[in-house]
This record gives C-alpha cells, structure tokens and sequence, in this order.
C-alpha cells in the first residue's frame, strides 16, 4: 500500500464512483496472442513497446476523464520480458499522481523463468487499486489454486482478493476488493471453489456491518449468455454459470440488463479472436454491500476499442449516512 500525500476521507453519505478494467498488460488490440484462440494457436507472442506505450497513454486519457475514486485493474505487468520487464503500475501512477494519491498492488503471478516456449523468460502480473481516497490498510487473500502438475504449479497465475480499506469518517470503513478469478475448466471446480471463498469473505463483512464494493474479471458469463455466444466461443465457460454462488449480493450488470433487450450495451470484452468483430459478452462485473445504493452505471465502449480486450465497468454508489 502507498499514499504519496493525505488523501481526503472518505464521508457517511458519499457517492462514490468505482471502475474495473483488465488492461491486458497494456497490449492493445492488433494482435492475436497464442493463448487467445480455443486451440492455443494464436500467432503473437508479445507485444511491440510503441503499443504498450499507446495503450498507457489511453489509459491515461480515460482514467482522468473520468475520475473514478476506485480503481479496479487487473492484468498490470512488472517484471515481465514480454513487456520489457516495466512496472506498469509505477508508470501509470506517475502520470496519474495528482489524481491518485494512494494505491494497493499485489502479485497474482511471479516467476523468474517459465520454460514454456512461448515465454521462456520471466513474467510477472498484478492486481492494482487506485484510489483518490485514503487508505489505512490492505492485504491478499489467497484464492484456492487450480488442480495440476505440482511440478507446474510455480509457474502458473494464483489467483487472489486484494482487499483494501478505507476509514469513513464517524468510524467504521469499506472495503474495497479488487479480483481476477481462474477461467473455467472441464472437469474443475476451480472457479466454485474460488467463489465460495469470495463469499465467504463478503458474507464476513456483512456480520460486521462493514459496506463493500467487489470488482473484477470473473471470466465467468452471466446466466442465459452462454447460448448466445458463437459455438466456437463456448469453450472457454462453463454451461451453467457459477455466478449464482453470489446472487445473494447486487451485482452491475444486474440479470435484467445482461440478459435484456439492450445487453449489448453491457458486454465487457472484445476477444482477440479474428473470428470476433466486435465485445460480444459480459466477464467483468461490480458486486456490492446491500448498505450501498446503486445510482447509475455503465461500460465505456466507444472508445476504448483498442485499449484492451475488456472494457472499464463504471458504476457510482450511494455509502449508508451515518447512523
């Protein structure tokens, strides 16, 4: 965790905006990475500096325009020979200081040397929280970790809860938990296993009367999605989605919008799949405390097309006052 300087409290009462936002290591849109197509075929295998360098720019560009007060980012690079070993939340807090004054970052995926052909060399990949608020603590809570070779199990993704908290002034403070959760598996209980850890945790907050926001990937579709999807796409989700292990807490989109006449407008991922021209589901969400009071919400599309292949999730919430 850092402040840089003394960040405002956060207030009984308060709206509060919040995105999440996978950034793809800052990659872009012009390549179709090896582990993009259902056969692990994809002809790319890292991308150029002059990409990374444009997507950090709109990166940039869109987190001032819209000033979330939370920041949810997944996939940022730091040690990374396929981005040139750059600590990518070090270059975005730099640009973004005076907007962000404080932040919480932690690894869910580190490794010196992979020897997996397409890699061979180190990788490095985090979870970051930003955030215009103050901040007086955080910690990572490991997720369980996906069934395979133990053998193998250093050099794989271990997924986890990046949870920070922010006091609220009169007492009591929210949690802000930033997430990226394992794909889904035939044959695997992985995801189930990791989202019933992540209830848990939220079920523990609500016994403390403490509110909460939870964003991230899911890589999961929201139920009546999946036959949607082109059949070709199908492969990487399960048939029933495993989202119903948190439909106990509000989640942005709801089931009536991704599942509506209008739920195009809330798809947040735009596959690096030639055979796809354009976001075509839904795998990035906002859950929340029933203490916060949904005001409004929506995915910036338009124009960030070529950013990543996920869109940020916007949404603003009311905090509980003081009681």
């Amino acid at each position: 965790m850092s402040c840089v300087t003394e960040a405002p409290l956060l207030q009984p009462g308060q709206a509060l905006k919040v995105m999440t936002w996978n950034l793809q290591y800052l990659a872009g849109k012009r390549y179709v990475f090896y582990y993009d197509l259902p056969d692990r075929e994809g002809p790319d295998e890292r991308p150029t500096a002059a990409d990374v360098a444009y997507s950090l720019d709109e990166v940039v560009r869109v987190l001032r325009d819209e000033q979330p007060d939370l920041v949810f980012l997944q996939e940022l690079d730091e040690g990374a020979r396929a981005t040139d070993y750059q600590d990518q939340l070090a270059l975005l807090r730099e640009r973004l200081a005076d907007v962000y004054p404080c932040s919480t970052q932690a690894f869910y995926r580190k490794a010196a040397f992979v020897p997996q052909p397409h890699i061979l060399g180190s990788v490095g990949m985090k979870l970051a929280t930003l955030s215009r608020l103050r901040m007086d603590s955080a910690e990572r809570l490991q997720l369980p970790l996906a069934e395979g070779d133990l053998l193998q199990r250093p050099f794989e993704r271990k997924p986890a809860l990046l949870v920070s908290y922010l006091p609220v002034r009169e007492g009591g403070r929210l949690a802000a938990i930033n997430t990226h959760l394992d794909p889904w598996v035939p044959g695997q209980d992985t995801a189930q296993r990791q989202l019933a850890m992540t209830r848990s945790l939220l079920d523990e907050l609500e016994r403390d009367r403490t509110p909460w926001v939870l964003g991230g990937d899911f890589n999961q579709l929201p139920p009546g999605q999946y036959l949607r999807l082109d059949a070709v796409q199908r492969s990487r989700f399960a048939p029933d989605s495993e989202l119903d292990a948190l439909k106990a807490y509000p989640r942005v989109p709801a089931a009536e919008e991704t599942d509506g006449a209008e739920r195009q407008r809330w798809f947040t991922q735009f596959p690096n799949d030639p055979r796809v021209t354009g976001p075509d589901r839904t795998v990035d969400y906002v859950f929340h405390s029933p203490r916060l009071t949904r005001i409004d919400a929506r995915v910036r599309q338009l124009d960030t097309l070529r950013i990543s292949d996920h869109l940020p999730l916007i949404a603003r919430f009311l905090l509980p006052p003081v009681h």
